[in-house]
């Protein structure tokens, strides 16, 4: 592997306007297949296996033509003070505004009017209009959507209040700020990290061409493979993340072969031999997590997962291409004034038949700290193991659900339409279920759906029943049921197992099936199918990186050492995230309005994104220690050359990521909150506390038997010289023997 990286970081190097030509067509080819590709829609989401699928299923096969995927959106008034809203003044701007919704838009259905609709709160303080489209959230033209949010201007004037909710009113979070701010703090931290513009420069300029050319694949192939709108996003996070980080790992190197005096093709042969291994196999890593989404069977999911990997393979590529074509446009400008000052002055010396003097030289800040917890490795692991624990503690009472529209920002016209019918009608009320009745084998099904919906009425969690009408075949009916509580409560929740749990003593009453769908169950559903993949998308990740770790480091306990310091650092940022978002701590100070379940995507996206940042840093530390090792240092010795080397390349890496996934936190969309503030503690926690504590403090107690491979495996197992001790021989070899060998160097 190191051999062959070698040879093309060298290819690269000397070929490099030709390499970067064909990276720029590509770019360019991308860019107009995404401009010329069909607009992409929302893709189609199914939970495959699920009761809400199977009911929204026969639905649409029942019910043809009834859009049960189509957006929908509820605009509520509120009356001042003293008046209600059946008084005449009222009810005619009332009546003005569902004139206009039915005008506003062909993709309209259905405009309700709540007069004639029971769509009036008890007290007469509260009404609603509800509106029904042809197509979903996502394929909402702008012009329905301005002319949903003009709707009861002239109400307003008249002194009630107007707002609006409903899927169709909900917008994309904006986070181009965000990743705005990521990306200038990562340029921040590489100039300080290189003290070189150009090297600092060269991660970003890599990283953004291949999330350029991995996002305008996904739009250009979105349409013809339904990939939706929201596929690119996490495809854009990972592959800006990894991109950032496996061009500095390269570039590093690449300096530390120029500080031992190679010359420059030389030097970028040797970093992507190297550091290029360790890049290929910790891509290899994030790609396993991110394909493992599969596993979870909600297509979207998968797809999102496809598309990410796809985006780290480019990622990956363009490190061990890209990066040594552009060194070599770079020249010594890649170095900073002093070191390029450095550099002179030791050729200087050199060609006078001198030796440089290294030994003024002082250990840089990864060489102190490793050597302070070489002394202390006992008090260093249990400190580290002890802190993350105790922050995990809060794991134990963790609730998943999906947040609703009671979550968002107080500021916002959903959140303010969903307390205004909360307080109109009852929390419930925001989250109704349906039942689908599903009479065919019935003698009656009118009296089936009937005895359904009496039956459902005298359940505990209940607060009304509506039922709807049959079918145009009749054998088919729909019944609306309000719980009492909120749709993300516990109590919601208990109310789906209950009338689930009651369907066969329904049918052997009715003759019926009865199947629970809506928002509510789709939710719930998605929730528990979430739960039910965790273990074994860990138990897949966490084994199939583990072998591949085996594989690069040629050891037992180091790779078992990585992925239980990866437990211990995700389960300590899931406790944090329960603390601000489920208990409430700190809320204010991150924006929580509404504390409740955590996300349900939550774990699994952490696992997954977290897991491959994590063995990003791991495999770069640990494979510089490997390659120290193998050369003959000391267990201690060799800890102290990995952390010399990539400490300060992976405290750059890790203050990048927790940069970028800190800009989310700022954005007002809780889910989104969530997102940025889970993964950028996460990644603090795996980056300082077990990558740059933990784990040399292990090495440290394990000493030689941290490299201990049983004989007969290390004899099954391929060599893939990660380390590149092989190159290193084949090079010495080169440069003392024939001429086969300097061939090899040249190539």
């Amino acid at each position: 592997m190191a051999t062959f990286l070698y040879k093309l970081g060298r290819l690269a190097f000397r070929r490099r306007r030709i390499v970067a030509l064909l990276w720029v067509a590509l770019l360019v080819l991308a860019g107009v297949g995404a401009s010329a590709a069909p607009k992409p829609t929302d893709g189609s989401f199914a939970m495959p296996g699920t009761e809400a699928q199977k009911a929204f299923d026969l639905l649409e096969e029942r019910f043809p033509g009834g859009s049960a995927d189509g957006a929908t959106a509820r605009v509520v008034f509120k009356a001042p003070a003293g008046q209600k809203m059946t008084d005449a003044n009222h009810k005619t701007q009332v009546n003005e505004a569902v004139a206009e919704l039915k005008a506003g838009s062909p993709q309209v259905t259905s405009v309700t009017d709540p007069y004639q609709a029971d769509a009036v709160s008890e007290d007469g303080s509260t009404a609603y209009i509800s509106v029904s489209y042809k197509v979903n959230s996502m394929e909402l033209t702008d012009d329905t959507r301005d002319a949903l949010e003009k709707t009861g201007e002239e109400a307003k004037t008249a002194g009630l209040t107007v707002e609006i909710g409903g899927d169709a009113s909900m917008a994309e979070p904006e986070t181009g700020s965000a990743e705005m701010i990521g990306i200038a703090v990562a340029a921040v931290v590489l100039v300080i990290t290189f003290g070189s513009l150009i090297a600092a420069g060269l991660p970003l300029i890599t990283a953004l061409i291949g999330v350029g050319i991995g996002i305008s694949s996904i739009t250009a192939l979105a349409k013809t493979l339904d990939l939706g709108t929201t596929t690119s996003t996490l495809a854009m996070m990972i592959g800006l993340a990894v991109g950032i980080d496996y061009a500095l790992f390269i570039v590093s190197r690449y300096r530390a072969e120029l500080a031992e005096g190679r010359d420059r093709e030389e030097a970028a042969g040797r970093a992507v031999g190297t550091a290029g291994s360790a890049v290929v196999f910790a891509g290899l890593t994030v790609v396993i997590a991110l394909v493992g989404l599969a596993v979870v069977n909600i297509p979207m999911l998968s797809k999102m997962g496809f598309a990410a990997a796809g985006t780290v393979v480019i990622a990956v590529i363009i490190a061990i291409t890209l990066i040594p074509a552009l060194l070599g446009f770079a020249g010594d400008k890649v170095l900073g004034r002093k070191a390029r000052k450095t550099a002179r002055a030791d050729k200087k010396i050199l060609a006078e038949g001198g030796s440089p003097n290294r030994a003024a030289e002082k250990p840089n800040a990864g060489v102190r700290w490793a050597r302070f917890v070489l002394r202390r490795p006992v008090a260093v692991l249990l400190a580290g193991v002890i802190g993350l624990g105790v922050i995990a503690i809060p794991v134990g009472s963790l609730k998943v659900g999906l947040p609703d529209e009671g979550s968002g920002s107080t500021e916002s016209s959903p959140r303010r339409a969903y307390d205004l019918l909360s307080e109109g009608f009852g929390p419930g009320f925001n989250g109704p279920l349906t039942l689908v009745v599903n009479a065919k084998g019935s003698e009656d099904p009118k009296a089936a759906v009937d005895e359904v919906a009496d039956t459902v009425e005298k359940l505990k969690g209940v607060e009304a029943v509506v039922p709807g009408p049959l079918n145009k075949a009749g054998d088919t009916g729909l019944i609306t049921v309000v719980p009492k509580d909120r749709p993300s409560s516990v109590q919601t929740e208990d109310l789906v197992h209950e009338i689930r749990d009651s369907r066969g003593e329904l049918r052997s009453d009715t003759g019926a099936e009865v199947l629970v769908t809506g928002a509510t169950a789709m939710n719930i559903d998605f929730s528990q199918r979430m739960n039910d993949a965790l273990m074994p998308y860990l138990a897949l990740v966490v084994g199939l990186a583990f072998l591949l770790l085996v594989l690069v480091f040629r050891s037992i306990l180091v790779p078992l050492k990585a992925a239980l310091g990866f437990l211990l650092s995700v389960v300590a940022a899931l406790g944090a995230v329960v603390a601000v978002f489920q208990w409430g701590w700190l809320a204010d100070l991150f924006g929580v309005e509404q504390p409740g379940p955590i996300m349900s995507m939550m774990p699994i996206f952490m696992v997954g994104v977290v897991f491959g940042l994590a063995m990003d840093y791991e495999v770069f530390l640990v494979t510089r220690m490997r390659e120290a090792y193998v050369h003959g240092e000391r267990p201690a010795e060799a800890v102290v050359t990995g952390f010399k080397h990539g400490a300060r390349v992976v405290s750059a890496a890790a203050v990048i990521m927790i940069a970028v996934f800190a800009g989310f936190i700022g954005s007002g969309e809780q889910m989104v909150t969530m997102i940025g503030f889970g993964l950028a503690i996460a990644v603090f926690f795996d980056a300082f506390v077990v990558r740059m504590a933990i784990v040399p403090a292990v090495l440290a107690l394990l000493g030689h038997k941290a490299w201990w491979l049983p004989r007969w495996l290390d004899k099954a197992l391929p060599n893939v010289d990660v380390e590149g001790e092989k190159l290193h021989k084949q090079l010495s070899a080169s440069s003392t023997g024939g001429d086969e060998d300097r061939e090899l160097a040249r190539v």
